[in-house]
């Protein structure tokens, strides 16, 4: 299995950091470990990255349902009992038997979080993945929230729809502490987290979000990713009243002379579907790596 792709390999050898990237890379596995296994089912929450087969559109989406409605079936296989609703961007590509998929698992009350990617295998009754990379990524800029309630008489409103960023939306995306980022490549599909301070996602304009890539781990999948396809989607939550903020464009990579990065996108769609998320939170208690964000 080839860990990384061109897209990776050269944003690596750019930063001077191939050799850490490839120590880094060994913990990338086609296995489902018993320790992943039983990270998985006591989730609540589960992120999907894919492109539509039939747009190509990329997007990030929400799968929620009791622990356990996400589980390992075998050490490659994993079962979600659980489909995106009729109106949700993914509905297709999460139902089509060899979609690749990108999938993110994250437990804010231990910040703790685990990727699997794969493609989409059929099912009769939710989503069935084939994994082929499994891997943990580090606590950093992940925000703890110590608890969660289900709040069972909250059901998906109305979608709304634009091409840009209204107002009230521009001010939830200048307030998050958290998103979740789509990307995709040749061989496949991923969905990664970013997190900060509120204010951390600077709104340039409705048309264009910026945010700084924070360090991490060296391995440059995401910005491979947009560095080989620049097709990205986002997904925001409102943590406290389950709204979903997707939005589907392109994003680019500017890298200064001393090695930091920015991420700008490009909307081309936007859906905001209040109270998509059935799971209220607490609040949250920011993670000590964040850096505080230029104003």
């Amino acid at each position: 299995m080839t860990v990384y792709h061109a897209g990776s390999r050269a944003l690596q050898d750019r930063l001077g950091v191939r050799e850490l990237a490839d120590h880094v890379g060994r913990s990338i596995g086609p296995g489902i470990k018993p320790v992943a296994a039983a990270f998985l089912e006591r989730q609540p929450l589960l992120i999907a990255g894919a492109a539509d087969p039939a747009t190509g559109t990329v997007w990030a989406s929400p799968l929620t349902g009791e622990p356990g409605f996400a589980r390992a079936t075998g050490p490659h296989t994993v079962s979600v009992a659980a489909r995106p609703g009729p109106a949700d961007p993914l509905a297709t590509a999460l139902t089509s038997p060899g979609t690749p998929v990108g999938t993110l698992t994250l437990d804010p009350r231990t910040r703790r979080r685990m990727r699997l990617n794969g493609r989409i295998r059929p099912s009769v009754r939710g989503i069935a993945i084939d994994a082929d990379r499994v891997f943990s990524n580090c606590p950093k800029y992940l925000q703890k929230r110590e608890s969660y309630e289900v709040v069972p008489d909250r059901a998906p409103g109305p979608a709304r729809h634009g091409t840009e960023l209204t107002g009230d939306q521009a001010a939830f995306v200048a307030a998050a502490d958290t998103f979740f980022l789509a990307t995709v490549h040749s061989g496949g599909a991923d969905a990664s987290h970013r997190g900060g301070n509120p204010g951390f996602v600077e709104v340039v304009s409705p048309r264009e979000l910026a945010w700084r890539d924070y360090p991490g781990n060296s391995m440059f999948l995401t910005l491979g990713n947009l560095a080989a396809d620049p097709r990205a989607g986002l997904l925001f939550l409102d943590w406290t009243h389950g709204t979903a903020l997707r939005l589907t464009g392109e994003a680019r990579t500017d890298i200064a002379a001393d090695g930091t990065r920015t991420v700008r996108f490009t909307p081309r769609e936007v859906i905001e579907t209040p109270a998509a998320v059935p799971l209220r939170w607490s609040a949250p208690l920011y993670s000590p790596a964040n850096p505080v964000p230029a104003r």
